[in-house]
């Protein structure tokens, strides 16, 4: 009984039952249709036939009298096909005709209406075979009555035909019924079975499990392409997340670390104002440490928590890079290197000018801190361009550059190449620059100079400029753009 209730409540069984109804119904109705409107059809010809029959026998009535109507009757009746005819004299004598039997009221009911009467046709019934037919009888002067109709048999056969097909339909309908259900059973619902069990299995904690695709491009194959994207992103994410927590645990131990022992020698060994006020102020380094990376965890959920487009307005890219440059030129040049600009004149995108400039801030400290070459003076490069529709706007160095395996993994969060993490830093500042770049309807690249690095983002398609043209200042000579891949 279980089994059964389960089978009944599958979709398979549903479209079953769906299909049967809806193709008897329909079926029914056309043949239900076409039945009366061939039945009235025929049913008007045997009238008109009969009609016509009784308009030719009264015209040879006037004219010749009974003999030439006997007469008549009786060479019409010889064909095969005959309609039907019988005369009968006052005492209801039969005197010709092609019909053995009939019953005898319709002979007293001489009112010329139209009547459906079963009979027995004279000569080719042996064994008495009842028929149908339609006749209309008169009574003539002198007491004869005249008796003239069709028979039915091609109607009734049309009409036997027709319930024949309606049954062998019905069962077509339910041999197709029964082929789409096994159809749907064996094969669309082992589909949807298969995407349960992977279901099953993925929230069992297998994230790695995939849905099967056949090839055939259907819709259960565009479905199990969207949610293998859609599982891809959710394994990326816990990745990401899991690598995330690993990150903080290694980031925040370290200065929780010193500030539990500064605390802890503080309370043992300081003596006097000064040794409280040195493990005062230690702290609050460190305090200050925690609370610039919570900081920027808290800035980059919010820069990918933004609607796309929310934030952007119109800016020049001429300004923008020239504010930046004039900020980090002094303390570029405190650390014995040269900044220089190149932006064409009138560059202009849709951005958020806070985000662009915090972008083009993080790449400038990113080269400061990793971009000094082995030999020579540090050279910073700022710039940007127009490609493809699209503002480039880049960041390069002379520096050692970043090895191409490890190229997209410096983008995550908390990742830092310097192992050892001896130098201040969160291991955030990249990860920020994604956010933004995502946020702009691009992406953060690098590529590998000879010698520095080169990275950049792509903002917004450029709009026309709705001012005058860029500073001045920041179209100082054309420098060698930087290569795209």
């Amino acid at each position: 009984m279980t089994r059964l209730t389960r089978f009944t409540r599958t979709t398979a069984f549903k479209l079953s039952l769906l299909y049967i109804a809806v193709f008897t119904v329909m079926s029914g109705v056309l043949l239900v249709y076409v039945s009366e409107n061939t039945d009235h059809l025929m049913s008007e010809q045997v009238v008109q036939a009969v009609d016509a029959e009784l308009k030719g026998l009264s015209d040879v009535y006037v004219r010749g009298g009974v003999r030439d109507l006997v007469q008549t009757i009786d060479s019409r009746s010889r064909h095969p096909d005959a309609s039907l005819y019988l005369l009968t004299d006052f005492s209801g004598n039969a005197l010709v005709g092609n019909i053995a039997r009939l019953p005898t009221v319709v002979l007293e009911e001489a009112d010329g209406g139209l009547r459906r009467v079963r009979y027995t046709r004279l000569g080719q019934d042996t064994e008495d075979i009842e028929r149908q037919a339609m006749v209309r009888t008169f009574e003539l002067r002198g007491g004869f009555r005249l008796l003239v109709g069709r028979d039915l048999g091609e109607q009734l056969h049309f009409a036997n035909l027709l319930g024949n097909a309606l049954r062998l339909w019905l069962v077509v309908v339910v041999v197709m019924a029964a082929i789409t259900w096994l159809f749907v059973s064996r094969r669309v619902m082992k589909r949807i079975d298969d995407i349960s069990a992977t279901s099953r299995m993925i929230m069992n904690g297998d994230l790695s499990e995939r849905l099967t695709i056949a090839g055939n491009n259907d819709e259960f194959d565009r479905l199990a392409v969207n949610l293998n994207a859609m599982l891809d992103r959710i394994e990326l994410l816990m990745q990401s997340m899991k690598d995330v927590t690993d990150n903080i645990a290694h980031d925040l131990k370290t200065p929780l670390t010193r500030l539990q022992t500064r605390i802890e020698i503080a309370l043992r060994e300081a003596k006097g104002e000064e040794g409280y006020r040195g493990a005062l102020e230690a702290t609050l380094d460190e305090t200050d440490q925690l609370l610039r990376i919570f900081n920027a965890l808290l800035r980059i959920a919010r820069i990918e928590s933004m609607a796309p487009g929310s934030v952007m307005e119109p800016s020049d890219m001429n300004k923008l890079i020239a504010q930046v440059a004039e900020l980090y030129e002094p303390l570029v040049e405190d650390e014995g290197g040269t900044l220089e600009i190149d932006v064409p004149p009138d560059l202009h995108a849709d951005c958020n000018r806070d985000l662009i400039s915090q972008v083009m801030v993080n790449l400038i400290e990113n080269a400061l801190k990793y971009g000094r070459p082995e030999t020579g003076a540090l050279r910073i490069r700022l710039g940007g361009k127009e490609d493809d529709g699209r503002v480039i706007l880049f960041v390069s160095d002379n520096g050692p550059g970043i090895p191409e395996e490890d190229q997209a993994r410096v983008k995550d969060r908390f990742v830092r190449l310097e192992e050892s993490r001896s130098e201040p830093g969160t291991g955030l500042g990249l990860s920020l620059v994604k956010a933004v770049a995502s946020l702009h309807g691009g992406d953060l690249r690098f590529k590998n100079e000879d010698p520095g690095l080169c990275a950049w983002i792509d903002l917004a398609p450029v709009k026309p400029a709705s001012s005058g043209s860029g500073n001045a200042e920041a179209g100082t000579g054309h420098k060698e753009e930087p290569n795209r891949e």
